[in-house]
């Protein structure tokens, strides 16, 4: 077996892996349901950024930092990005334990349409027929679920929109997954170990409010969670192609929304599964189209 079939090989069991840890989070999560939300997104940050920070300083040495923000505008860019993650890490984690894991998955699913729409408004890019229609299809699949559900649903939006931007500032940052995500980290860390500090000195914290070992070791554990599928998939991208990873990612929102209704037993009516058919159907479009532009192209190579 030659070396470039073996690296796209284990690329794609990587990407497999990585998509279902991301989807099977809420599995994870609900274990610290006696939790506050917030607690949680503290803790995730803290002890992502102790592994993150760990891992480069083990392989790049003590520069890595000052060698990553000594490129013009990547220092504000990742603040922003690592604000946006953060947000997006908080909104999930309480979403997830409040009973909205259904919505949640929505969000995920909308996020590679609105990733094109953000495209367009901001990197002059220009959609093919097909990607406007999934799109349209998209958007009335969100006004179905607001007027005929009863309420805009804005977790998933807010969650799509947020990781849209992130996705946005991280696109246009040049520096590697792992670093940037490190450099995120430090920015967030003295902050959330200031007020980690604070909450177990008033006795709110997730280590001194009497939880166990137990929890706080879950809570030690989500910081390499977390880190560990973004290794992963900076991985799985530089093996396979990006329409592969592009296609495989669905897993993770299809996990979710698979535990919110058979795990959870969160309601899912009618008029919820006529709104997500609309986003689904704009799914298949949007990849349908992927698929036969990422043919053309490999068409004329071939030849």
């Amino acid at each position: 077996m030659s070396s470039n079939r073996r690296d796209t090989i284990a690329g794609l069991w990587v990407a497999a892996a990585t998509f279902a840890v991301w989807g099977l989070m809420p599995l994870y999560w609900h274990l610290l349901k006696s939790v506050p939300s917030l607690q949680i997104v503290l803790h995730r940050i803290a002890w992502s950024a102790v592994f993150v920070c760990g891992w480069l300083l083990w392989k790049h040495g003590r520069g890595w930092l000052r060698n990553a923000l000594s490129q013009p505008r990547l220092a504000w860019m990742l603040a922003c990005s690592g604000v946006l993650i953060a947000f997006n890490w908080g909104l999930y984690i309480w979403a997830v334990n409040a009973g909205h894991v259904v919505e949640t998955s929505l969000g995920y699913f909308i996020n590679p349409l609105l990733n094109v729409v953000i495209g367009v408004l901001f990197l002059r890019e220009r959609l093919s027929t097909l990607q406007w229609l999934s799109v349209g299809i998209a958007a009335a699949g969100v006004l179905w679920l607001t007027f005929n559900y009863g309420s805009f649903p804005w977790i998933a939006m807010a969650l799509a929109l947020s990781f849209a931007l992130y996705g946005l500032i991280r696109k246009l940052a040049a520096v590697d997954s792992v670093v940037g995500m490190g450099v995120e980290s430090a920015y967030l860390f003295v902050p959330t170990l200031a007020w980690l500090l604070w909450n177990e000195s008033h006795g709110m914290g997730g280590f001194g409010a009497g939880y166990g070992a137990w929890t706080s070791a879950l809570l030690m554990f989500a910081g390499i969670l977390t880190a560990l599928p973004l290794v992963g998939f900076a991985f799985a991208v530089r093996r396979i192609p990006l329409s592969t990873v592009g296609l495989m990612q669905y897993i993770a929102p299809t996990l979710q929304f698979l535990i919110g209704v058979f795990v959870f037993h969160e309601p899912f009516d009618r008029d919820r599964a006529i709104g997500f058919a609309f986003i689904w159907l704009a799914l298949a479009v949007f990849a349908g189209d992927g698929l036969l532009r990422s043919r053309r192209v490999a068409l004329p190579a071939a030849a």
